[in-house]
């Protein structure tokens, strides 16, 4: 699971303009991430383009899925994950960065700000933090734990079984035992009353 880009817009009019934006390219070769950041870039900000106020989409493209929300005051936030990142994360990740930067930066910035004029510097702390989801959210966190509980649940289970197979072998053996001790017991009865000890 990884987080590749996470970028915030502001919507215009006719286009997206990007305020600031934060990219974890590592995976790609040297000489491929200026031409990777800016496909990235160009298709964040045209998926902010195409999306209505006040709606989150999630966009394939290629082996990678773009997790787009646009707020109704035209503030909007795009992250690119891989295929197998939880996109409720995704969403969640959407909300806090938008949220955050709505109070950090003023709005009447928003239509001719820039990366270079907008401060707002955690981007980079969220897109590494949320790399690991099951760190970052909560929720995630939970699911992990329940599933791991539910691996020692089951583990537990199989050997209660394969005990359980065992103990009816020692029942059965005990009843067969017990039918010949009964016998015994009756064979010595016999053989004691005839010679007047019992």
């Amino acid at each position: 699971m990884k987080l590749f880009s996470l970028s915030v817009f502001y919507k215009g009019a006719t286009k997206a303009n990007l305020l600031k934006a934060a990219y974890d390219l590592s995976t790609f070769g040297f000489f491929q991430r200026p031409g990777v950041q800016e496909f990235m870039t160009f298709t964040s900000a045209l998926i902010v383009e195409r999306t209505s106020q006040g709606s989150r989409a999630s966009v394939k493209e290629q082996e990678y899925l773009c997790h787009v929300y646009v707020r109704n005051d035209n503030l909007g936030a795009v992250v690119i994950a891989d295929s197998e990142y939880p996109q409720r994360v995704c969403f969640t990740l959407l909300d806090k960065v938008l949220d955050e930067f709505c109070k950090q930066v003023d709005s009447k910035d928003w239509p001719s700000g820039s990366p270079e004029t907008i401060n707002y510097k955690a981007l980079d702390i969220h897109l590494n933090k949320y790399q690991n989801p099951k760190e970052a959210d909560a929720m995630t966190k939970v699911q992990a734990e329940l599933d791991e509980t539910k691996i020692i649940l089951h583990n537990t289970m199989e050997s209660l079984l394969e005990r359980g197979e065992k103990l009816d072998d020692l029942v059965s053996k005990s009843e067969h035992l017990g039918a010949q001790s009964k016998a015994f017991y009756k064979t010595a009865r016999k053989q004691n009353s005839c010679c007047g000890i019992m």
